[in-house]
């Protein structure tokens, strides 16, 4: 286990704060992947082995690594991403590592640094989609400042808690920048006081996804949020954080970025509304389990509302065929994530009954996703880095339809490092089948 507390780079002291309470051999110096107009491999093969380095972004440092072994894939990770002075480090990694010795080896490679991450239903990395990786990015001190907090026992989890941690991760966000400012002014550099934004990592099959993000982002006032649930590789059993040198379940990490880069909060989308519409008419709130639709069976209306009557029910059909829901002026993706014994349906985010479903309809993904990354960089420059929860549905709808390879080549070549999730958040909403992140750019201008 950990020795001790992990620490930010300017004595941001991590805390626990309980719910009731508050690829093979090593690269050597690879490069990643080229401009925009040549071709990126999208499994390692040859000499892209277990890790890699971004030698065109020395100072977002961006790696990954294939090795099964879980000291050796720390090792490869941290080889890749280590620098001087790191502000904190982000990682998302396979359920398939052995989490009790994959933590510590982290802190001890990592030492004081903030280290924070989760695992995934897949790894976004250097080179694109992968699964049974490890990944990451190291964040330069010059540029960044952060302080996390963890959130044990969701369950006991209540409003009052985040307006407590919000306050609490200020307090110390103050007081690390006002630390910061005094040791650049005396090393003659330029303090880290920028504009701020809250990245939140948590349980994917904790149900309190809804709850948790909708009473932090009140109280984050006007900080943008976003964030990714946690996932297992579609077993559905167990999802873990990673905070303090340990994987954890039942819990999360809110960590408050201040940074004098360009940035911005994003979510995208490639759906429609159509005309297929639905109600909800017996439901379990608490599990998000639907069990009638339109006064009938919840699988099997489902189907006949999505052409498929009397077909199985699978996760690609849940991809494929995602209904939206109507809030505040604007549809949100309702995903599906199984279909049960009893003909009912698990939803990944909440339902409830008197709920009009509609059936939405795809537009091309890789077009939305090229739109997003030129908006992108219309707001921010050329992303040297963009951070991204990407939904398990999207991963198996690009697989369904043979296009993996394709997104995997646009988010390479866009320096994308992120997960595939159970969820996402995106300021007040915990929201599917979408993609979401921050993308950060050059410093300011003065």
């Amino acid at each position: 286990m950990a020795k001790g507390p992990r620490t930010g780079r300017v004595g941001g002291r991590t805390s626990r704060v309980p719910a009731h309470k508050h690829l093979d051999s090593l690269v050597k110096a690879a490069p990643l992947p080229p401009p925009a107009e040549e071709e990126v491999p999208v499994q390692p093969t040859g000499a892209l082995g277990r890790a890699a380095i971004d030698a065109r972004s020395p100072r977002l440092r961006r790696g990954m690594s294939h090795a099964l072994d879980p000291r050796q894939a720390a090792r490869d990770l941290y080889d890749a991403v280590a620098q001087p002075d790191m502000a904190f480090v982000l990682v998302f990694c396979s359920p398939q590592y052995d989490l009790e010795a994959l933590g510590p080896a982290l802190a001890e490679l990592f030492e004081d640094t903030l280290v924070i991450g989760c695992t995934t239903a897949g790894e976004i990395t250097p080179v694109g989609y992968m699964t049974g990786s490890i990944t990451g990015v190291s964040f330069p001190g010059s540029d960044f400042s952060a302080v996390a907090e963890r959130i044990d026992d969701l369950e006991g989890f209540e409003i009052a808690h985040a307006h407590a941690l919000v306050r609490s991760l200020s307090a110390r966000r103050d007081a690390a920048l006002d630390a910061a400012a005094l040791d650049a002014t005396l090393d003659g550099r330029e303090p880290v006081a920028g504009k701020s934004f809250a990245l939140l990592l948590i349980d994917g099959l904790s149900v309190r996804e809804e709850l948790v993000v909708s009473s932090i982002y009140s109280a984050l006032g006007d900080i943008p949020l976003f964030g990714g649930s946690a996932g297992d590789d579609l077993r559905f059993t167990r999802t873990w954080i990673l905070h303090d040198g340990e994987f954890r379940s039942n819990a999360a990490v809110l960590v408050l970025v201040d940074t004098v880069r360009r940035f911005t909060v994003f979510r995208t989308e490639h759906f429609v509304s159509s005309d297929r519409k639905m109600v909800v008419t017996e439901a379990d709130p608490a599990r998000r389990i639907v069990t009638e639709i339109n006064a009938e069976p919840a699988g099997r209306e489902y189907a006949r509302m999505v052409g498929l009557e009397g077909e199985p029910l699978t996760p690609m059909i849940f991809a494929a065929y995602p209904v939206v829901v109507r809030v505040g002026g604007e549809y949100h993706v309702r995903s599906i994530q199984k279909v049960n014994d009893d003909e009912s349906l698990t939803f990944f985010c909440a339902i409830d009954e008197g709920i009009v479903l509609t059936v939405a309809e795809g537009v091309d993904l890789v077009q939305n996703l090229e739109s997003l990354f030129s908006r992108l960089h219309e707001d921010v420059g050329e992303p040297e880095l963009i951070l991204g929860c990407d939904c398990i549905l999207r991963s198996l709808e690009m697989e369904q339809k043979q296009i993996k390879h394709l997104v995997s080549k646009v988010l390479a070549r866009n320096n994308v490092i992120g997960f595939c999730t159970y969820g996402e958040q995106f300021n007040a909403m915990h929201v599917n089948q979408t993609f979401t992140g921050v993308a950060i750019g050059a410093r300011c201008e003065s």
